[in-house]
This record gives structure tokens, sequence and C-alpha cells, in this order.
């Protein structure tokens, strides 16, 4: 009787075809607070501002604060992009005019949104492999397809984006995460930024170059933005607040073309109409009174901490044969063990109470099983070391 439901066919082919974040499903199943968990991408609480904060809300509620409660524009508080612009210029050599910024909810959003506007279901993009979560199932979501490229430790492996693009000639962008990637905390080399830039604007393929963590650089030599050495409008470039303010504010931004970001606003009018002018008001204090590029360095003294104490965990406790990256900023580090099967183990580690996230939740096609993530910003000290302690030992048993 309940085959022929009328009801059952009340959803679209696309929504047959949505999944959910392999990262949201874990971290339900990691509430428990004896699980000790690397999974999720959390910045860790101590960094947030929380006195600064306070002092911000109240100067702007006292000066803006009707301003501050009403709907706002769709590309966003003018004065922020303004302060977005100058800082752009003088912290990361991007020329840009305030009309080239557009606030998003999130990098999230503004993720989908760039799918909606340059690709077509059943079109395909480029991205390095493996690549971000949340990229994969904002692609996912409109139908659209991703080709993954492999990588070494100096980033997406150039050889192989070409040899790529003979069977892929025409992708709608490419997209690549330059500093400490999100899985694999790789930073991508000048060379490398320059050769596919290059490769892109010969062929006219727009580049979106995610940058949510380039602030949070721990030791070594900043290297340019790919959009900074953009001279055609051939990159859109993404930040967040999330991770050098807080999470919570749901703010991000995109700098490109005014064409690509009129496409952006108009996607935004049916998405949110506009981000929260709240968050928008408290980030232009932010920006403008100092608050960011002193609290930037505190954030990174935390960070560059817990990166130490996982990685001198893995060098005490891990069997000989595990590889990892030890990135150079960022949140996580990727672990390999040859021959083990990562989606198999997540369960036997969840009985050590231990959480991480499962490499192949970072392939288009879900094909490594090899390898996971582990976030090292949000856990304490000690959870470091026991928790690497228990992966550890996981290891040992069953592989």
């Amino acid at each position: 009787m309940a085959m022929n439901n009328p009801l059952n066919k009340k959803f679209s082919d696309l929504a047959g075809t949505m999944k959910p974040s392999a990262i949201r499903m874990l971290l339900r199943v990691t509430e428990s607070p004896d699980i000790i968990s690397f999974g999720g991408g959390l910045p860790n609480p101590e960094s947030f501002p929380l006195e600064e904060l306070k002092e911000i809300f109240e100067e702007q509620l006292k000066i803006n604060g009707k301003k501050m409660l009403q709907y706002g524009a769709t590309e966003g508080l003018k004065s922020l992009n303004r302060a977005l612009a100058e800082r752009m210029r003088i912290k990361e050599d991007i020329d840009c005019l305030p009309e080239e910024i557009l606030q998003t909810t999130g990098s999230q959003e503004a993720l989908y949104m760039l799918g909606k506007i340059f690709a077509n279901p059943g079109e395909y993009v480029i991205s390095e492999a493996p690549t971000y979560t949340g990229t994969i199932t904002a692609l996912r979501a409109s139908n659209i397809n991703m080709i993954g490229v492999p990588m070494d430790d100096d980033g997406i492996i150039v050889d192989e984006l070409r040899k790529t693009l003979k069977d892929y000639p025409d992708p709608r962008f490419i997209y690549v995460i330059p500093n400490f990637q999100n899985p694999t905390g790789i930073t991508m080399s000048y060379e490398r930024r320059r050769e596919l830039l290059e490769i892109a604007s010969e062929r006219g393929i727009i580049i979106i170059e995610d940058d949510p963590y380039g602030n949070l650089r721990f030791e070594g030599s900043k290297i340019p933005s790919i959009k900074s050495m953009d001279r055609d409008g051939s990159v859109v470039y993404l930040s967040t607040f999330s991770k050098v303010l807080a999470p919570g504010f749901r703010l991000g931004y995109v700098i490109a073309t005014k064409d690509i970001v009129e496409k952006l606003n108009l996607a935004k009018q049916a998405v949110d109409l506009a981000s929260s002018t709240i968050s928008e008001y408290i980030a232009e204090g932010y920006v403008t009174k100092g608050y960011m590029d002193r609290q930037i360095p505190k954030i990174i003294s935390l960070y560059r901490h817990k990166r130490d104490m996982m990685i001198e965990s893995f060098e005490e406790y891990f069997p000989g044969d595990v590889e990892y990256t030890r990135p150079k900023g960022g949140m996580f580090t990727w672990v390999t063990k040859k021959g083990a099967n990562t989606d198999k183990l997540f369960q036997k580690a969840m009985e050590m109470k231990v959480a991480y996230v499962v490499g192949s939740a970072f392939y288009f096609d879900e094909s490594n099983h090899e390898s996971m993530r582990l976030n090292f910003t949000y856990s304490t000290d000690e959870d470091i070391v026991e928790g690497v302690k228990r992966l550890a030992e996981v290891f040992r048993r069953y592989t």
C-alpha cells in the first residue's frame, strides 16, 4: 500500500542525490564528553576575543544600534567592504574596490552560489585531491561533478593538471586551497601558484582561491596569493572571519570582478537576502579598530603550540610506517597508513573513544581509504597526547 503512496514522489531527482556532510554527521556521534575528537574543524574557544567583542558590540550598538538591527544590503555593509579592500591591499597585495567584495553567510554559502553561477547540472569542475568536504557537498547539491588532481608536498601537481585538462578540457572552474590546505595542511608553492594561474589564464578558466587559513601562518615566509598575481580577473578569492574572529558570526566574503559579484548578489538574494547585519557591524569594528591585527598573533601562538603537541605525539607514539604532514599553519594534519582502511578503523577508534574524519570524505569519488584528517586546534593539550596514544593503539591492533 505504501509503495503506491503519491507522497513517495514528492522530492525532486536532485534531492535524491544529496548526501549528508561527513563532518556534520561525525559531530553528532562525537558529542559524548568521553570521546576525544580530532574530527571537527573547530577553532579553539580560547581564541575568541570575548572582552574585545564586548567593547566592539557596545560601541557599535551605541553608534549604529538601529542600523545594526535592521535588514542590510545584499552585498554587505559598505563600510566593512571599504575596510576589507584597504586591508587586502596592505596585507595581501590584492588591489580591489569595495564594489568587488560581497559578504556571505560563511564561506559555505559562497561555495554553493559559485557552483550555481558558473556550472550547469552535470558539468564538471577541477580541484585538488583531496579537497574540502564542504565544497564536495555544495557541488553535489547542484549535481555538479568534480575531477580531482593529485597533490604532493608543494600542492596540486601541475603536470597532472595538464594531463587532466586533456581529458576534461573545459572545466567550469578550478578550486584550490593554497594555504594550509583542508584536509592535508599542505601549502602550495609560489611556483605552482604561478603555473596554475598561467594555465588558467591561457585557457580562460576561472580559479576559485579559498583562503580561510592564510592568516594562521606559524612559520616560514608568506607566499603571495594567486589573486595578488591575477591580472585579467581569472581569480575569485574567498575568505572568512570564522578562523580569525569566531565561527558563530557566520561571516565570509568574496573578492571578484564586478560582473561576478553582480551574479553572486542575485544568487544571494534568492538564498538568504543578506548576511547578518549585526555580524557585519561587529566585523567592521574588529577590522578598523585594530582588534583583528592584535588578535591574530594570539591565535597563531595558541595553534602553533597545539600543532607542536600533536606532531611530537606522533613522533613518540605512532608506528614507524604511519606518515603525516607537518603543516606550517592552519588547523589540520593528514595521516596515512598504507594498507589500512580508515573507514573500517573508525568504529574501532570510536570504541577506544577517539575520532577522526575518514580520508574518503575528502574525495568526490570517495577513493582514498588509507588516510584520515586530524584537527589539532580544538582539543586540550592532554587530550591531544591521549588521543594520539589511542590512535596509535588502533593502528597497532587492527592494521
